[in-house]
């Protein structure tokens, strides 16, 4: 199966090109919405995203990620496989936080090219083809070459909120099990106490949380915690 991992937006034009590219070369292979409202231009938010829904991920599956601000320039095509899960995407970090945090890693530079490249849209001209390639065993059509990344964020949690989902909470780049129960987290000069579930604060009220990928989150029982603390995307927590 390939999961899609992007900032194109799920309302734009771009995902459905991808995945019409997807159809053509390998009909056969479920293609999964992983996400596709990451952080625009958000390279490293992106990376520590991915790397908390990494894990989850089955193994032998084939990620097309795609945050590539840089597209068209001078940044490379890459083929990772982390812990028998294949990552396809560009060569700027997004990848990387996955990779230094796998037990076995390898990665890859991507020789294959198509005829025609559109030098703004490498995720359907580029990627998808060779994410279509990895998910129907056909490695050597990708002509991969062992490489180390270019650029890596390393294996580092991130203390800043990397993700707002739609209720208004606030996924951070913090892994929870490093993180003591009784501390309390400060964002935006505000004091957080952590809670387990959302039932055991008062409506309204914020708290840290564990969340089902494992990071902090701060959210409010029946309210948006972005809007209660007026946060937004990379506020440092302390």
């Amino acid at each position: 199966m390939i999961f899609l991992f992007t900032d194109f937006g799920a309302a734009d034009i771009y995902v459905g090109q991808v995945k019409a590219v997807l159809q053509e070369r390998a009909p056969r292979v479920l293609v999964i919405d992983l996400l596709h409202d990451a952080p625009a231009f958000n390279v490293k938010a992106g990376a520590h995203l991915l790397a908390g829904l990494a894990a989850r991920l089955p193994r032998e599956s084939v990620t097309l990620a795609v945050v590539d601000p840089g597209v068209g320039g001078s940044r490379e095509p890459v083929a990772v496989l982390a812990d028998g899960r294949w990552f396809v995407g560009p060569d700027n970090g997004l990848i990387s936080v996955t990779a230094a945090r796998a037990k076995e890693c390898e990665a890859f530079s991507i020789g294959w090219r198509p005829k025609e490249l559109s030098a703004s849209f490498h995720g359907r001209d580029l990627f998808a083809p060779v994410a279509a390639m990895l998910a129907q065993g056909k490695r050597k059509s990708a002509k991969l070459k062992k490489a180390a990344l270019a650029v890596s964020f390393g294996a580092d949690d991130l203390g800043e909120v990397i993700y707002v989902d739609h209720f208004g909470s606030l996924v951070t780049g913090l892994r929870a099990a490093a993180v003591p129960q009784g501390r309390k987290l400060v964002i935006n000069r505000r004091s957080i106490p952590h809670a387990r579930v959302f039932s055991e604060v008062r409506q309204g009220d914020v708290f840290w949380y564990e969340n089902s990928l494992g990071l902090v989150e701060i959210a409010a029982n029946s309210a948006s915690a972005q809007q209660v603390l007026g946060c937004k995307l990379g506020d440092r927590l302390a």
